[in-house]
């Protein structure tokens, strides 16, 4: 059986020694500390004075507690007390995310304003580097390609330009593609993030070289040379 607060009883010994003395004198003068004070009416203390049943009734009542009551036949029940401030006291959990729009869309086209921006006015102030016109008698040797497609026109000197031009750069596109789902780790650390840096390396150091060597390696008929001996051919 659950325990009675000792302050719940207290009280209702209180309410049944009013309820004793309004049956004699009718009006009680009391506090809620059973000293004399506050009046309070008969009618009020009779509602909380249980019922007296008939004489035909009282027999068949047993003279023990009734099943359910608390001790000495007190029949009030007990609610649950809950603290105001598992209640009232909410608080948002913190998270890390900022939606698409507005941060960081108006981020990027912030950026790509100035970008363009200072594009547009270093193309007024500089001359960009570019060579006379092209004539058609006179064919460069050796004929490069831009510096950002040497790679490609350097694996066009090791093998099939199918390989050379779609399947090496596909399979390249496609595992810098897969690399975040491969790899889930959240974290920022490069400590924690070893297959997605050594990809990436590995990425930027084979077109790296390939670059370099169309660049500085590669002279007349786009043979393979040293620069420090035959001179440098290379052109922005």
């Amino acid at each position: 059986m659950t325990e009675i607060p000792e302050h719940l009883r207290k009280r209702a010994e209180e309410a049944r020694a009013k309820a004793e003395a309004s049956k004699s004198g009718g009006e009680v003068s009391t506090s809620s500390s059973g000293e004399p004070g506050e009046k309070i009416p008969a009618e009020l203390l009779d509602r909380g004075t249980p019922a007296v049943a008939p004489p035909e009734a009282e027999q068949t009542v047993p003279s023990g507690p009734v099943a359910g009551s608390g001790p000495d036949g007190n029949t009030h029940r007990l609610l649950t007390v809950v603290k105001s401030g598992s209640i009232q006291d909410t608080r948002a959990t913190p998270v890390d995310k900022v939606h698409v729009w507005p941060h960081l869309l108006v981020a990027e086209f912030l950026a790509a304003i100035a970008i363009t921006l200072f594009t547009t006015l270093f193309s007024i102030f500089v001359n960009a580097p570019l060579l006379e016109l092209a004539d058609f008698n006179k064919t460069p040797n050796p004929s490069k390609a831009p510096w950002y497609f040497l790679g490609l026109q350097e694996l066009l000197t090791m093998f099939h330009p199918m390989v050379a031009g779609v399947t090496i750069p596909g399979i390249g596109l496609f595992l810098l593609v897969m690399a975040p789902y491969i790899d889930k780790n959240p974290s920022k650390k490069p400590e924690d993030r070893k297959f997605a840096v050594s990809l990436m390396t590995v990425h930027l150091m084979f077109w790296a070289v390939l670059v370099m060597i169309g660049s500085f390696f590669r002279g007349p008929g786009f043979n393979f040379i040293f620069p420090w001996n035959s001179g440098l051919f290379f052109e922005l």
